[in-house]
């Protein structure tokens, strides 16, 4: 695959959501929706009360019409970018569905817990499907040996993609951080997909990095409009299901060593709280720990998206 195949999607997928966006945020300021900050975060989050959110419709589009365009274009349409898209698309549509509940009832919740876990394992159950269909292994790449696991791989993929799913919803709560983030995280994978040959889903993860880079203009701080559970939803489980189909699963624990430590950090908090009446850290997740300490957003996302590119550089340079 040539540099100028390789530019398409990401060219494609930037300028399509670099006209959306400025749409969308028109329209929701149109129709007076913003986002409801949680009374329980920083008290100068309230601020941002009233900022368009479910950013992540405008770019979840945008990767998807650039998802099939392209590889069609090219002749590299195959049903592993097509599944790509599709737990993209679902799980966007949960997020987009918990954000329009928010909205609709004026409060910071939406969907209950067990329906958004149900829709997650369907998503995750048509995913092994086409991952069967594929012949793709049901075994986990461990230091370079392969350890299949058969049905327990299935139970593997869908903590997989519910877990990371969800932790990067959990990342989601200052602006950008997110954003930068998944940039990266994308963009290591992205390289391991060269490497593998596996140009599909290389596709793919140029057309994420391309819409997120244009996303980011309008996200960074001060937010112009958040991506919302419709973005984040998306994006976390689009990542867990490129890293197995990448077969490099376990890989994500540090490239996506941010999301992990942001969810460890609020596991944590209830764990101390509810076993001693104690808490771990002033604010959980940790980036709120953080602004309590008096970061500012931008400190917090400078440093946190240091962190993962240290992690991603070392995490490619060990697969590669």
């Amino acid at each position: 695959m040539t540099i100028f195949q390789m530019l398409i999607p990401v060219i494609s997928s930037l300028v399509l959501t670099a006209l959306f966006t400025p749409m969308f945020i028109s329209y929701a300021h149109k129709k007076k929706q913003g986002q409801m900050i949680r009374e329980e975060g920083p008290s100068w989050h309230q601020v941002k009360a009233g900022t368009p959110t479910m950013g992540g419709f405008t770019f979840n589009l945008a990767i998807i019409v650039t998802g099939l365009w392209v590889p069609l274009g090219l002749h590299m349409l195959s049903p592993k970018i097509l599944v790509l898209d599709f737990i993209l698309l679902l799980y966007g549509f949960l997020g987009f569905f918990d954000d329009s509940v928010k909205l609709w009832k004026k409060q910071n919740e939406g969907l209950k817990p067990w329906q958004k876990l149900l829709g997650q394992i369907i998503g995750g159950l048509i995913f092994l499907a086409v991952y069967h269909h594929e012949k793709l292994p049901f075994a986990l790449s461990f230091f370079g040996h392969e350890v299949t696991l058969g049905f327990v791989y299935v139970l593997f993929v869908l903590f997989w993609l519910v877990g990371f799913s969800n932790a990067v919803n959990l990342t989601d709560g200052i602006d950008g951080l997110v954003s930068g983030q998944a940039i990266i995280a994308f963009g290591a994978y992205a390289i391991i997909a060269y490497h593998q040959a596996q140009y599909d889903v290389l596709i793919f993860c140029l057309s994420v990095i391309g819409a997120l880079i244009a996303f980011l203009g309008f996200n960074h701080k001060p937010a112009k409009i958040f991506m919302g559970d419709t973005g984040s939803l998306a994006l976390g489980g689009a990542l867990a299901a490129v890293s197995i189909i990448l077969h490099q699963e376990l890989s994500l624990l540090v490239i996506g060593i941010i999301f992990v430590l942001e969810t460890l950090s609020v596991i944590l908090q209830v764990a101390s709280f509810k076993l001693t009446g104690k808490r771990i850290f002033k604010m959980s997740p940790i980036h709120h720990h953080f602004e309590e300490c008096g970061w500012s957003e931008w400190r917090i996302d400078l440093t946190f998206w240091a962190i993962g590119l240290v992690a991603a550089i070392i995490a490619v340079m060990t697969i590669i």
